[in-house]
């Protein structure tokens, strides 16, 4: 769990640091894993399944 996002936020144009993220089907999937591709979206939806 990240404590403080203040230290993890990036600007436009920086690289997204290293990280394991989880799919639907909870394969993991790293970040660095994907250096090199064409383009990568990543979308995060956090009030995504919740009454919220």
């Amino acid at each position: 769990m990240i404590k403080d996002t203040a230290e993890f936020q990036i600007k436009p144009g920086q690289p997204a640091p290293d990280f394991i993220a989880y799919d639907q089907d909870g394969k993991a999937h790293q970040i660095s894993n994907l250096k090199g591709k064409k383009n990568i979206v990543l979308a995060f939806y956090p009030m995504d399944m919740t009454p919220g």
